[in-house]
């Protein structure tokens, strides 16, 4: 008698309770038509680089036009990393399901443990989608055993060039060249990445059309990740004249080094230390640049999309795996505890989405998969962890699925956000910060020593050892000095 592992059947309840799904009718007795997902992700993007969030020095205007037909959620999270990659944790919880902790163990489980029936695309697959990627993978399962059709798997970046890190140094030449085609990085293989990555949905879209399946397509940029590179066109549009300091630039992050934010970390070293107004405005060019760059691209998608006659049954999600300081309270890289670094853009367009809506509740970027699921009416496994934000969408609820967010980023960092105030945790240094998001959303004073906090700080570690218990986060909380 053959034995069966418990995926394989957790996989055949999943593929019976969908098939039952869409054999009975709707509560009106109408069989209801399973939508088309278009999920586009970027990495490095950090929430307020959209021109229509109020960024106008920065010009988007093909995610402005998802941002004005569709809802924004102004305050989506990634909940945190197990690795200086970040986008490592976030797309293996985004793909899974499972919450940071959880997400880590299973990525060191078994290829059969790690996608048997359990994975996002997998999970549309068992209700009839056909599924596409192309992009960015960066988890450990294999995306040829996940996706019906997979079209240049890239890895976590584009190829190091060394020239591209410690610069410029003010009083020295910049040898850099963001143009260079002939270095390699994002034009290895002859086309920038992002073109190829639409490129490839354009086709994608093209074969959907063909067919009477609805469709999950998958299109992961590696833009805006560094090497930051685009045509000379894109980086024209942002003289350095134009670009602007953030409001938050220190040439020091005071404690970069306990938090494991110093020099030895590969994103820190992109700029020199300490930072320099001219180096983080140059950094800040080159990212709007690939940012206007990748828009175009995206513009191109939904251009082909509502061409093909599939759009009005189409809901575009698009999201980032986390944001990126760039300057921002002297740090260049993602991995801290900051607004600019742990909140992504995320915008919802589709049938029951309201056009030009905001909505404030909180969530995390992974709450995508579960709201995919409920739109294809598949039961969500117990195993996924996150949340559908149909209701919020639908305006069945205001509130949020969740009572507070949970940061971390390794055994440095750790933070929580409820009700309009964020307590950051360094135990290592064991320091605390205190910020009142609602009158500082830039993060900017630090309440942590004011005497008239001391009952609210308690309250908010409170919180973060809940949160820490129920997401099997066993790290001990030093107290601080």
């Amino acid at each position: 008698m053959k034995h069966f592992s418990s995926a394989t059947f957790a996989g055949f309840s999943i593929l019976i309770a969908s098939c039952l799904a869409l054999v009975f009718p709707t509560s009106n007795g109408c069989a209801q038509e399973r939508p088309n997902v278009l999920f586009l992700f970027a990495d490095d993007f950090t929430y307020e680089a959209i021109s229509a969030f109020g960024h106008t020095d920065i010009e988007t205007p093909n995610l402005d036009r998802l941002v004005s037909r569709g809802t924004t959620f102004t305050h989506a999270y990634n909940m945190g990393s197990w690795s200086g990659a970040v986008c490592v944790a976030s797309r293996n919880m985004l793909l899974t399901g499972r919450s940071v902790w959880r997400a880590e163990v299973l990525s060191k489980s078994t290829e059969e443990e790690r996608i048997a029936g359990r994975l996002w695309p997998q999970l549309l697959k068992t209700a009839g989608y056909d599924t596409y990627m192309t992009g960015k993978w960066h988890i450990q399962a294999k995306p040829d055993l996940t996706f019906d059709v997979t079209r240049h798997v890239r890895p976590g970046m584009p190829g190091t060039i060394e020239a591209s890190y410690d610069r410029p140094k003010d009083g020295k030449p910049d040898t850099w060249s963001a143009s260079d085609k002939s270095i390699g990085g994002f034009w290895d293989g002859g086309k920038h990445w992002s073109e190829v990555g639409a490129d490839d949905a354009i086709d994608f879209i093209g074969m959907a059309k063909e067919k009477k399946n609805p469709f999950f397509m998958y299109v992961a940029f590696n833009a805006p990740h560094d090497p930051r590179q685009s045509p000379k066109e894109f980086l024209d549009k942002y003289p350095l004249e134009r670009i602007k300091l953030p409001k938050s630039f220190l040439p020091n992050y005071p404690l970069k080094d306990a938090i494991g934010c110093g020099p030895g970390l590969r994103d820190e070293k992109l700029a020199p230390f300490p930072r320099t107004e001219n180096s983080i405005r140059v950094h800040r060019r080159e990212y709007y640049a690939l940012i206007t760059h990748l828009d175009q691209q995206i513009g191109r998608i939904l251009t082909s999309l509502e061409k093909s006659g599939k759009a009005d049954n189409t809901w575009i999600f698009f999201t980032a795996d986390h944001g990126l300081a760039v300057g921002n309270h002297g740090l260049v890289g993602k991995q801290n505890m900051y607004d600019h670094s742990i909140r992504v853009p995320f915008i919802a367009v589709g049938p029951s989405a309201k056009p030009n809506q905001k909505i404030s509740a909180p969530i995390y970027l992974q709450d995508v998969m579960a709201t995919t699921l409920e739109l294809a009416n598949i039961p969500k496994p117990k195993s996924v962890e996150f949340n559908s934000l149909l209701p919020l969408l639908r305006e069945e609820t205001k509130n949020s699925a969740y009572s507070a967010i949970y940061g971390a980023y390794l055994q440095l960092q750790r933070c929580v956000v409820f009700d309009d105030w964020k307590l950051i945790a360094y135990p290592t240094a064991g320091v605390t910060r205190l910020y009142n998001l609602k009158n500082d959303p830039l993060e900017m004073r630090d309440l942590a020593s004011d005497p008239a906090q001391t009952v609210r700080k308690k309250e908010l570690y409170a919180k973060l050892f809940e949160l820490q218990s129920q997401l099997g986060d066993s790290l001990q909380l030093k107290t601080e000095k």
